[in-house]
């Protein structure tokens, strides 16, 4: 089951509007995940992920390097502080 959310987590970003140039927060990445699956649903997310990939293989494959990369960040737990 986390696989599949993961996968349309990434789906959903790679279709949004944000741009790894733009040093996107944590909490940007969270709403642009999230306003992409209420705008499109799981298959509208996959067709374009499907569609850039088929028109711009290079571009696509650069974008879900970063896709996966910014997933990792807000996937992770949040790091607790170090108290001394």
């Amino acid at each position: 089951m986390f696989s599949t959310v993961k996968d349309l987590a990434a789906e959903a970003l790679f279709v949004s509007y944000l741009q790894p140039s733009e040093s996107p927060t944590r909490a940007s990445v969270e709403q642009a995940i999230t306003m992409m699956i209420l705008r499109h649903g799981s298959d509208g997310c996959a067709a374009g992920v499907a569609t850039e990939f088929g028109d711009h293989p290079e571009a696509a494959v650069r974008r879900m390097a970063w896709v996966h990369a910014a997933l990792a960040e807000v996937l992770a737990p949040p790091r607790m502080p170090v108290l001394h």
